[in-house]
């Protein structure tokens, strides 16, 4: 299953893959593929949007929902 989500103050590539790389450890998470300029992340896996949410804002970004 994959889900997309919006994510907000990405401004690098360095923000992308620190958002990448939290999603990743992220129990449920298989794989996470961040969009700069789109400012989302695709998520495959079974995790559900709180664990994505939690895992953005740990990674010092604002989680926005569904994309």
């Amino acid at each position: 299953m994959s889900s997309v989500y919006k994510v907000s103050g990405m401004t690098c590539q360095g923000c992308a893959n620190a958002v990448s790389r939290a999603v990743e450890k992220k129990a449920g998470v298989t794989r996470a593929l961040v969009d700069l300029k789109a400012g989302t992340v695709a998520v495959e896996g079974s995790a559900p949007a709180e664990t994505v949410r939690s895992a953005v804002e740990e990674a010092g970004f604002d989680f926005r929902g569904a994309a």
